[in-house]
């Protein structure tokens, strides 16, 4: 096991490198958070979903969490229309996001050596214009969004996927996650996980 600052790289070879977004390669969950609090206020729902387990849901489609919290608080909000304005509240937020810089130096250190792609929960609009602020967009090989698969996270789905783009067996692969969701998913496809601590438990 190798170490790069507070992330613990297996020593077992990998032919590609597939990094969740949020939470992972962004620091992206504050900003989040707070457009959610906005998103789920204009709808009623104020104060539904606290940060603790906001960060436990973090990987999963908007829509499916909506959809959870409709089953837990006897709601009936319209996960499409939330997911609109959360996703409209997340774009005016932009400006707070930044690299997580032990993550970046990783990805950084293995461009042009192995097949690198991003695998995350949230759409292909967002996420493009996530990694056009942070200035990372050409690093990687392939972008896989909640947009691409019927299943999000925790399925596999979204992992098999962006191996089967990169041309590389899951099993071959080593996954880089912070939220539960996505640390099942990469597993359940049959990678290699390296947990990414989560803010809330640093």
């Amino acid at each position: 096991m190798a170490t790069v600052g507070s992330l613990n790289i297996p020593n077992q070879q990998f032919s590609a490198i597939i990094f969740d977004c949020d939470g992972t390669l962004v620091n992206s969950m504050p900003a989040h958070f707070q457009a959610w609090c906005e998103a789920l206020a204009q709808f009623g729902a104020a104060n539904v979903l606290a940060e603790d387990v906001f960060y436990a849901m973090g990987g999963r489609p908007t829509k499916d969490i909506v959809i959870e919290l409709n089953a837990e608080y006897g709601l009936k909000l319209d996960p499409s229309r939330v997911a609109l304005s959360k996703r409209e509240a997340f774009l005016r937020k932009l400006h707070q996001v930044e690299l997580i810089d032990e993550v970046a130096d990783f990805a950084r250190s293995q461009r042009g050596k192995v097949p690198m792609g991003i695998a995350t929960g949230g759409s292909r609009f967002v996420i493009e214009k996530t990694l056009q602020i942070v200035g990372v967009s050409d690093w990687f090989d392939e972008v896989i969004t909640a947009d691409d698969v019927v299943h999000g996270k925790p399925s596999p789905d979204i992992y098999i996927e962006a191996a089967r783009r990169l041309g590389v067996s899951p099993m071959k692969c080593l996954a880089l996650e912070d939220a539960p969701a996505g640390i099942e998913s990469a597993r359940a496809a049959g990678m290699m996980v390296v947990e990414v601590p989560c803010p809330m438990s640093v």
